[in-house]
């Protein structure tokens, strides 16, 4: 009998299946290190990045064919039955992703009469047509003269000019809305439009003629009537803004741009922000051959990835976060030290000390010693990955890394929200009310503090012992405050309550609760009651629309193995369910000694955009697997 009074399912953890599934994980981890020593996996998202770098490219009158071919066939081949796009395989057809690839396909030479394009636009006018398409595809269908401009948010560039203490401050806004507004503040305040030298439109995709549409605001909540009222009102006084006004503010929303462009990693170093600037570099004056310019179009050109006939362009990458969790996998493991140093000491190299950030604006006193997602990032460090960084290199050992780690310790508690809990990138931005602006449709203007990343704080704090206590009791206090009825922890960095349910038990198990504690206990129960028969768990992006949909969906090994790394740190190692866990990690392996899933694993915003980590279903199971082994190798010693 298991320590948990249940006939565990798999042998002892020494048997030759585990040993030799292990071996071969490792192997193909090991195998896609870079020589430099860090992993960097491929990113993906849904079809809107692709169709919008064929359309960056026409409005820059900027087309390379072949280019445009490989992602067309991508676009093509990632078509629904019913003829729309999703934002994830398997989920329903989204109207503004849809939009835009039929658009980007138009654009590519399709003709407007072939089947997947028929398919395509009744599928978009069945959901209402171009015009309830959210405001980023707005935003695009004006610059290509689609629709008036009143059919976007008024976003005039005397918004940069406001005060600090303006309700509207770009700074309340969320790290990645920044990066992504304030080049839109420049096209828009100068209704840059399209070159589009094949004069391709889309006034197919509109129930009602554009120039006749008036509901291109649904009204979403009382405050928001407020809101668009009051744009109504301001837009109207656009024409008394003086001259010099309107220069200075474009001159501000400049310098403010190309401090942060970040060089060949772009502004903010994600791929629509990216995309704004690079248009708003050539709205400023900025000729083709400006060294600027051309260093923009480079850092698009990086996330591309080709796959042959076919290609499609990352959102933005992931190597800190990839090599971060491979260590920590690996650590779990062992046999990899050689390497693991490798990868530390890259990671080493990249902390931020005393680099200029936004977050300074409002801790400027709190010292650095963060690290970013990206390769460089320098303006817009995260929590997680510090975290994660720090929790990699306390765990090796190395004496060298101490004064690294407590750097990142202080900066993390210094950056905690005043709730207790943790956000990804910015601290107090809860600024709710913001999410009401006509500009903020999709949701996602803000950084709030999130279970997962808070877990992940958690758990370093914890393992630094008494010098982090306050911060660690303080996060402890607000996780049981975020338990849902269920017992699970919702996530925002991953989908979804599997993963934030297992990112909150590995840090209450570092934080010494005891695996008989009631947030524990229910927390492990729910991931019970979710396994599936044949032991693997799984859950669809559906959950963050429908909670109902919590741990419910195709069975995934990054996901089983979430499942399994909470259960085992809720001291559930022998159990039944961990033992059918892991015989389903077992039996999914590939032959290469890694495992796959075509299943999108993580939002880049609930509800509105999702992300395939491809290195999830590479170091997520290894972990797993090599925890239990190590556990349940000592309950039977």
């Amino acid at each position: 009998m298991s320590a948990n009074g249940a006939a565990a399912s798999v042998a002892p953890a020494a048997t030759p299946v585990l040993d030799a599934t292990l071996t071969r994980a490792r192997r193909g981890l090991l195998e896609r290190q870079h020589a430099s020593g860090h992993w960097c996996f491929e990113f993906e998202a849904d079809c809107t990045i692709p169709a919008e770098y064929v359309l960056m490219m026409h409005y820059m009158d900027e087309v390379d064919e072949a280019l445009q071919q490989r992602l067309a066939r991508y676009l093509r081949a990632h078509q629904q039955t019913d003829g729309g796009w999703p934002l994830y395989p398997g989920g329903a057809p989204d109207i503004s992703c849809s939009v835009k690839c039929y658009y980007a396909l138009k654009l590519a030479g399709d003709a407007p009469g072939s089947e997947h394009l028929r398919r395509a636009r009744d599928m978009i006018l069945k959901l209402g047509g171009a015009a309830r398409a959210n405001v980023f595809t707005r935003i695009m269908l004006a610059q290509f003269r689609q629709i008036p401009w009143r059919g976007v948010p008024y976003m005039p560039a005397e918004l940069i000019l406001l005060p600090r203490w303006f309700p509207f401050h770009f700074l309340k806004v969320s790290y990645w809305s920044r990066t992504v507004m304030v080049p839109l503040l420049v096209l828009y305040s100068l209704r840059c439009q399209a070159r589009n030298p094949r004069g391709v439109q889309v006034r197919e995709l509109f129930s009602v003629p554009p120039e006749r549409e008036r509901h291109w605001f649904p009204v979403r909540s009382a405050l928001n009537r407020v809101f668009l009222y009051l744009e109504h009102s301001v837009r109207l006084c656009e024409p008394l803004i003086p001259g010099w006004v309107r220069r200075l503010a474009l001159k501000r929303c400049e310098d403010w741009m190309l401090a942060r462009l970040n060089g060949e990693d772009g502004l903010g170093a994600i791929f629509p922000a990216m995309v704004n600037a690079y248009e708003a570099l050539a709205a400023l004056g900025y000729a083709a051959d400006h060294p600027l310019r051309k260093t923009a179009k480079r850092a698009l050109e990086l996330l591309l990835v080709d796959r042959g006939d076919q290609s499609y362009c990352q959102p933005c990458v992931s190597p800190v976060w990839d090599t971060a969790l491979a260590v920590l996998a690996l650590q779990e493991a062992g046999g990899a030290e050689r390497e693991v140093r490798r990868a530390l000491d890259w990671l080493a190299e990249r902390q931020l000390l005393d680099e200029p950030a936004d977050w300074r604006a409002y801790r400027p006193r709190l010292a650095s010693g963060a690290w970013a997602f990206q390769y460089r990032n320098d303006y817009y460090p995260d929590l997680d990955d510090t975290a994660a960084v720090a929790w990699a290199m306390h765990r090796s050992g190395v004496a060298e890394y101490r004064a690294r780690i407590a750097r990142a310790a202080h900066w993390l508690a210094g950056m905690q929200s005043r709730d207790g809990g943790f956000a990804s990138f910015d601290a107090d931005n809860t600024h709710h009310y913001l999410n009401e602006i006509p500009f903020a449709d999709h949701g996602a203007l803000l950084d709030p503090p999130t279970e997962d990343v808070t877990g992940r704080c958690v758990a370093l704090f914890s393992l630094l012992g008494e010098a982090c206590r306050r911060p660690r009791e303080r996060a402890l206090r607000w996780l049981t405050h975020t338990q849902q009825p269920n017992g699970s922890w919702w996530g925002r960095w991953g989908t979804n309550y599997i993963y934030g349910t297992w990112s909150v038990l590995a840090a209450l198990e570092l934080a010494g609760v005891p695996a008989a504690d009631a947030r524990v206990r229910r927390a492990a129960n729910w991931l019970k009651a979710v396994q599936q028969n044949d032991g693997g768990f799984g859950e669809t992006n559906d959950s963050y629309q429908n909670p109902a949909l919590a741990g419910h969906g195709p069975a995934t090994p990054e996901q089983t193995a979430w499942a399994l790394l909470g259960l085992m740190a809720a001291g559930e190692a022998g159990s039944d369910a961990v033992g059918r866990g892991i015989q389903w990690l077992l039996r999914a392996q590939g032959a290469e000694g890694l495992w796959h899933t075509e299943q999108f694993n993580a939002p880049g915003f609930p509800r509105v955009f999702y992300l395939r980590y491809h290195g999830y279903s590479a170091y997520f199971p290894l972990w797993a697997l090599a925890r239990y082994r190590k556990l349940v190798g000592a309950q039977r010693a």
